[in-house]
């Protein structure tokens, strides 16, 4: 999913991403050429993201000079970039104990995980199943993003909470079978107010029940530590589920 991008635009463009990512700061180009020892000059970097903001990776920030990333770009940041973390060994073996501590109590065993994954992800969380049943947790988190200040985002992405048809629609948007861990970015979501949100998700399934594990927030949101977590999440439940 190159499409056509140079080199030196693939490398901006992960660099930008990864910045706003970590920042929820506009990247400008004096700041790219200083903090990455660029051997080009800022009107060169200016102009390469002027090309990208012209194919659509790149919007205009309304507070700043800066540019910031869309959907498409997080998209090939996902398919083509992405460097995943390792989740501390530690953290994984106290969640193993947690949901094992739980595993005859199915309904308690998926609220576990979700509170496991809030703590993990520092994001809303949800795990919904194909019988009717959902729970979550970390819905103050999307509190402490900016883009969940607009009161009318907040309250359409707690309303989800309250609406399994609605949220399960959503998860099944995506084709089954994609990839392991899928996700729907902005205007993917389908729901209005929503637009610089993204829910990454995974499916799970058992003997005993199946279902979906995801979380909500801002499309910034940090994808190289939520999708390990979902995919250790999944894995560890269905371990639990089918044994």
């Amino acid at each position: 999913m190159s499409l056509n991008l140079s080199d030196r635009q693939i490398r901006l463009l992960d660099a930008i991403i990864t910045e706003y990512l970590n920042t929820s700061e506009p990247v400008g180009s004096n700041y790219l050429v200083k903090k990455y020892n660029l051997t080009v000059s800022p009107a060169t970097v200016r102009n390469e993201m002027a090309e990208l903001l012209r194919l659509g990776f790149l919007e205009m920030s309304h507070s700043s000079s800066g540019r910031v990333p869309t959907s498409m770009a997080y998209k090939f940041f996902l398919q083509e970039l992405l460097e995943e973390d390792e989740l501390p060994v530690l953290q994984e073996v106290a969640i193993r104990q947690k949901l094992y501590a739980n595993r005859y109590e199915f309904e308690k065993l998926l609220q576990k995980c979700v509170v496991s994954l809030a703590d993990l992800t520092q994001e809303l969380s949800i795990a919904v199943t194909y019988d009717g049943f959902m729970v979550h947790a970390g819905a103050v988190h999307i509190l402490d993003k900016k883009e969940f200040w607009e009161i009318e985002v907040t309250k359409t992405a707690l309303s989800l909470l309250d609406n399994f048809e609605l949220l399960e629609q959503i998860l099944k948007r995506s084709p089954e079978g994609i990839s392991e861990v899928e996700f729907l970015i902005g205007s993917d979501l389908g729901v209005p107010n929503l637009t610089n949100c993204s829910l990454v998700f995974t499916r799970f399934k058992s003997v005993k029940s199946s279902g979906f594990f995801a979380v909500l927030g801002p499309s910034r949101m940090r994808y190289q530590n939520v999708i390990p977590s979902l995919r250790y999440a999944k894995n560890l439940v269905e371990e639990i589920l089918n044994s």
